[in-house]
Formats: C-alpha cells, structure tokens, sequence
C-alpha cells in the first residue's frame, strides 16, 4: 500500500464547520497566549466583558447569551467573586434573581484585556479588507443565530 505525499483534503475545506473550527484555533490559540499574564481563558472573557458592559445582568441571561450550561457559569463566577473581580447584588425587578456587576478591579481588567483581544483581533485578519471582516461577522453571525 503506497501512502500519499499529497493529502486530499478538499471535501473537508468545502464544510462550513471544519473551515470555522480552523479559523478560531487561529485566533484562540493566539488569544491564550495573550490572556495567560491576566489569568483568562475566552470564556471567562467573555462573561467579564458581558458583566462590565450590562450591568446587572442575570446569570440566566449570561447562559443563554454564551449557551453555557448554568452549572457550569456558577462555578466561572464563583472564582470571579473570589478574585475580586465581580460582585453579586439583589436584582431591581426580581427579588429572586441577583444582579451581577463588575467591581473596579473587574472594569480595570476587562478595558486591559478588551484592548488586547481588540489588537488581536486585527492582526488576525490583516489579509481581509474592513468589508471582508465585516462580511464575514455577518456570514457567521447568521450561521450561529439561526439555532
């Protein structure tokens, strides 16, 4: 049996999901490396983010926003309280729910990191043009909110 020197890979680069997959180990490969001094992974980064920019937010909202199983985020804001990072506060509207809020050092970290996701973000896709960038977004965008 003769092993191929070309790998035929073209049904593969014709899906959608092996072609976003390849496209987010890009980025999210290079974003760990960036977040690791502040002690972030993506997810955590975006609940912080989501906190910082709407306070007040439920964690019933923030599973449904980022399809994290509750379980789960209890445990990402526990360890976010624990570093100071975030606070929980009795909800205005519903004495059952709890607001979560970003304290100062929260707010600090996340303007820190959304700066450095921010230039990450441009160098990744230096070889697009604004309007491809925006297109793309969109494209995926369509693709993920149609669930």
């Amino acid at each position: 049996m003769e092993i191929p020197t070309a790998i035929d890979n073209a049904f593969l680069e014709s899906l959608i999901g092996y072609n976003a997959r390849r496209a987010a180990l890009a980025v999210i490969g290079v974003f760990m490396e960036r977040m690791a001094p502040y002690g972030l992974r993506v997810v955590d980064f975006s609940v912080l983010t989501l906190i910082t920019h709407n306070p007040g937010i439920t964690s019933r909202q923030l599973s449904s926003m980022l399809a994290i199983l509750p379980p789960n985020l209890v445990g990402m804001i526990r360890q976010m309280q624990a570093r100071g990072l975030i606070e929980k506060r009795p909800h205005p509207n519903d004495r059952r729910a709890q607001g979560l809020y970003a304290t100062a050092a929260g707010e600090q970290l996340q303007a820190q990191t959304q700066q450095v996701v921010s230039t990450l973000e441009s160098e990744a896709v230096t070889q697009l043009t604004p309007e491809e960038r925006h297109t793309l977004i969109r494209l995926l965008r369509k693709v993920y909110e149609f669930r």
